[in-house]
């Protein structure tokens, strides 16, 4: 199989195609019977990686390089912080700097049968007054901190 030079850009339509280049190479791992893991996820896609760069991008993701990865549809969030630090370390901008959005978006349209990964949770409101020995106006402290949330 023919490997076409892999260009990794900071948008949606890039987080789409490395979302379904995830999902090839897993499959063709599986029939290789091969580990699928970030270290060789990296050296499939780019022919010639470092270990300084695999280093990198499995600090940053916060995984081993050998640890194996579940399936993305089932469990998205491993390949999507492993995709962000892909995308930071190539292209040299911080992990906060790349387009979550946009990567959510693009996972959504990859595996549309899936749970969107930007599904928000709703935040509860204590139903009990803090206990007795917390200090005067924390409770106004905590609900001013939580914004609009406590208005609906």
């Amino acid at each position: 199989m023919e490997m076409k030079q892999l260009y990794i850009e900071n948008n949606q339509a890039c987080f789409l195609q490395l979302w379904q280049k995830l999902e090839q190479t897993r499959r063709l791992f599986g029939e290789q019977y091969k580990r699928y893991c970030i270290r060789r996820i990296c050296q499939r896609w780019m022919p010639g990686v470092t270990d300084d760069f695999l280093f990198e991008v499995c600090s940053l993701c916060g995984q081993a390089g050998y640890d194996e990865l579940p399936l993305p549809a089932l469990h998205p969030y491993p390949h999507r912080e492993f995709l962000r630090a892909l995308v930071a370390v190539t292209l040299g901008i911080g992990m906060r700097q790349v387009d979550l959005k946009a990567l959510d978006a693009a996972y959504s349209e990859a595996f549309p049968r899936s749970t969107p990964l930007n599904v928000q949770k709703r935040i509860h409101r204590y139903s009990h007054p803090f206990p007795q020995g917390f200090p005067q106006g924390y409770q106004q402290t905590v609900d001013k901190h939580r914004g609009n949330a406590l208005k609906e």
